[in-house]
């Protein structure tokens, strides 16, 4: 048998951890290249950012998982620069050869031409960063319980969502039900008058790539949780606090959480040529990069595969990467590209908190209890870990009969610790 080739993997998401388990080992040696240690599950971020799931539930290591197979290694890092003419890749750490390149690396947050939006607001497209917004959020019910002027008090308390896709929904449906079930229960000395959520979408409906129903009903059960949505309206700017909308007005907002768009994680060193729409990487039926069809692919979020049923390219939501991964590995195991991708639209679900939840599945359009009930069995199964599949389920059975959980803990890391005594 020929020597085995080397297939670098840069991203550890859907996309790359499915392609580095499907691959012949006998023909591969598999590299996989992450800025993070272990695999997460994006769809559940706004659980962490709501304090309702711990990031250790749906985190799971790489070299746990990678342990059980053979000649798979993880390498931590980030891309620096990719060199196709020699096959190198360097990261912030080393530089590999490799034979095939995969970016599976996702996408990051799009701020639509506002770069400095990046440091003045909230984001849960990373574990860290839905920590750091849990962080956030009860911070100001914090501050709010303790503050003595209720003016002050209702600017602290106010929380603006950007963006009504699923993630905004998700958020602000969480934060709604905290502001309608736990406030009474923890926060004694606050009123829900005291707090505004209010979600902003730019378009006509919420969950824009879902049903009209979909999102009719999204709307009606947030409302319900006591969430403020306005459609049709595209904020401008975000200075001291300050929200500016497009139609001139504005109004004080305390907590800006963003979840308005993605757009494809830069890869350095790859031809701009390669680059489409939303800083997505164009490729063939193949999943193989346009100009360098015979060493690099890209799938998933970062790939743009523009066909006729797609021309805009595939939603950027785990199955089509999971279903890219199956096929290129495919391909590769056989030595010959001969199986074009086909994409299987499973359809698309959204939860907006308790009993409340929205699923446009093949043949079917589902909303309430039921959606709610399929949604989490959905998400429960592709968890990766048995141990974290259990966690999650104990957690959400434990909040669903009680609203009660051990994880609002504020815990902001320090570099040095503090040096308190009793009775100084």
């Amino acid at each position: 048998m020929s020597e085995r080739k080397t297939i670098v993997i840069v991203g550890g998401g859907f996309a790359g951890l499915n392609l580095a388990k499907k691959l012949n080992k006998d023909m591969y040696d598999v590299k996989v290249i992450d800025r993070n240690n272990f695999h997460c599950f994006p769809p559940l971020f706004y659980q962490i950012a709501s304090s309702g799931l711990d990031a250790s539930n749906i985190s799971f290591p790489f070299r746990r998982e990678f342990k059980k197979l053979k000649r798979v290694t993880y390498h931590m890092g980030h891309v620096k620069n990719i060199d196709t003419a020699n096959r190198k890749i360097t990261t912030s750490y080393e530089t590999l050869d490799y034979d095939y390149l995969v970016l599976a690396a996702g996408t990051k947050n799009n701020f639509f031409g506002m770069p400095d939006m990046e440091q003045k607001v909230f984001c849960i497209k990373t574990v860290a960063e839905a920590s750091r917004c849990r962080d956030e959020i009860l911070d100001r019910l914090e501050r709010g319980a303790i503050c003595e002027d209720r003016e002050r008090r209702r600017q602290l308390l106010s929380f603006l969502v950007v963006g009504g896709g699923p993630s905004g929904v998700e958020i602000a449906g969480a934060l709604g039900e905290m502001k309608r079930d736990i406030l009474p229960r923890e926060y004694p000395e606050l009123s829900q008058d005291d707090v505004t959520i209010t979600l902003v979408e730019g378009a006509g409906k919420l969950l824009g790539p879902m049903s009209e129903k979909a999102g009719r009903k999204a709307e009606e059960y947030l409302k319900d949780l006591m969430v403020d949505v306005r459609l049709n309206t595209m904020l401008k700017s975000y200075d001291n606090k300050t929200v500016t909308f497009a139609d001139g007005h504005s109004e004080y907002c305390e907590t800006l959480i963003w979840t308005a768009g993605v757009c494809g994680e830069p890869m350095p060193g790859l031809d701009k040529e390669c680059v489409g729409r939303g800083g997505r990487i164009m490729v063939d039926e193949y999943n193989r990069v346009k100009g360098h069809e015979e060493s690099v692919f890209a799938l998933g979020d970062l790939a743009l595969m523009q066909t006729e049923g797609w021309p805009n390219g595939h939603p950027q939501v785990a199955q089509p990467a999971i279903q890219q991964a199956a096929n290129l590995a495919r391909n590769l195991n056989k030595g010959e590209f001969k199986s074009p991708f086909v994409y299987k639209d499973k359809g698309s679900m959204a939860t907006v908190g308790k009993n409340r939840a929205v699923a446009d599945l093949k043949g079917m359009k589902l909303t309430g209890r039921v959606a709610w009930w399929i949604w989490m069995l959905i998400h429960l199964l592709s968890i990766l870990g048995m141990r974290n599949k259990l966690n999650v389920m104990l957690n959400w059975v434990w909040n669903y009969f009680s609203y009660s959980t051990s994880l609002r803990l504020l815990l902001r890391p320090t570099k040095y610790p503090e040096r308190r005594h009793w009775g100084d």
